[in-house]
């Protein structure tokens, strides 16, 4: 009987002490969790948002596969990233969707997260991009207020990592603390953008263009790349506004806009500056760049079939250039030399109206005693 108590003593040594450890591990669990969450919370962008998603959560619960889903309806997300030069087409583990119909075909019977073995007719389209696809997974909706704004997706090589009826509080939770900080992070930039879009033409105003012009130069002093400038005006706007009226100025505006981020890279900036004025910062590009530019932008433009009330209208802009060569620049403060970009550009345009409109002129390199003068 003695015998018996003590094998009984051992067994209940050996429970208490895997409920030990068992306790600590969900601790250290909780503890990273939360540090996690925190430092999530705590950041800016989505760009930011996204990355750390990606990157983190993968350490957080030792897994094999990441993927983050979201629905980006109206492109909207993807404006941002590129704003912020993140390579969301690049990015492994990162799938934008323009409808919501691959959530509600996995979530809508409960709304909450899926798991167990790996079904590639159910669950391929969360893991695109994946060479080797993993033999058990958990997909747990992203969603505010019934809204689905996409999915957090976790894949392991083991199928016994995740199974049917293994608890989800962990995984529930810190989905929901996702949801939040996408939404905010969302609604932040819309009135950010906002703030910073010409409301006729849909491009940048002058004021992103404040903003963006020294963040532009500072990257063109790191990179040690050429930034050029282009300055863009509407030759004989005010005829079209007094021949035609206002609103036809505005479709003119509209459209010339429209020509102009077309001929244009994602990295590039178009800002409307101001009336029938346009300024665009060109990165990484030379004089030379700058120039076939600037000339492919004019050609497009003096081609277009304008028509107000069935009536022809030619159209046509005259084009200033100016570059900014990092290996040439003084010391001179940030401003000035955006200053200068901006004043030389223009100075460029003037001699292009002075020489018959429909044109392109190129004030070169901005040298030292402008950035001084700026």
């Amino acid at each position: 009987m003695e015998k018996d108590i003590t094998t009984e003593l051992y067994v209940l040594e050996n429970y208490l002490d895997g409920m030990l450890d068992r306790v600590q591990h969900n601790s250290l669990t909780l503890k990273r969790l939360q540090s996690f969450e925190m430092r999530l919370l705590g950041l800016d962008t989505l760009a930011e948002i996204i990355e750390y998603i990606l990157s983190e959560t993968k350490t957080l619960f030792a897994l094999d596969i990441v993927s983050l889903c979201l629905q980006d309806a109206k492109d909207e997300i993807a404006d941002y990233l590129t704003s912020d030069h993140y390579p969301y087409e690049t990015r492994e583990g990162l799938l934008l969707t323009k409808d919501d119909s691959v959530f509600k075909r996995v979530f809508d019977f409960n709304q909450r997260p899926l798991l167990g073995i790996y079904k590639a007719e159910i669950y391929s389209a969360f893991f695109p991009t994946e060479s080797l696809s993993p033999s058990s997974v958990i997909l747990a909706p992203l969603i505010r207020q019934g809204r689905y704004l996409g999915s957090l997706n976790l894949g392991s090589y083991r199928s016994d990592r995740f199974i049917r009826n293994m608890a989800t509080d962990f995984i529930e939770h810190l989905a929901s603390v996702m949801s939040v900080c996408l939404e905010n992070t969302l609604i932040i930039e819309t009135i950010r953008r906002t703030s910073l879009i010409d409301p006729l033409t849909g491009v940048n105003n002058r004021r992103f263009l404040e903003q963006r012009i020294e963040e532009e130069l500072a990257r063109c002093m790191r990179t040690r790349l050429p930034l050029s400038c282009l300055f863009l005006d509407i030759d004989f706007f005010k005829r079209i506004n007094d021949n035609f009226g206002h609103q036809a100025g505005d479709h003119v505006l509209a459209l010339i806009a429209a020509s102009i981020k077309k001929q244009l890279r994602n990295n590039d900036v178009l800002s409307r500056f101001g009336g029938e004025e346009f300024v665009v910062l060109l990165a990484e590009s030379d004089e030379k760049n700058a120039g076939e530019i600037a000339e492919r932008i004019r050609s497009n433009i003096a081609a277009l079939a304008v028509e107000i009330n069935g009536q022809a209208m030619p159209v046509t802009i005259s084009i200033g250039t100016s570059t900014f060569d990092p290996c040439q620049a003084s010391t001179s403060p940030v401003l000035a030399k955006a200053n200068a970009l901006i004043q030389s550009a223009d100075a460029a345009l003037y001699e292009a109206k002075r020489e018959g409109r429909n044109r392109v002129k190129n004030s070169g390199v901005v040298l030292d005693n402008l950035l001084k003068q700026a």
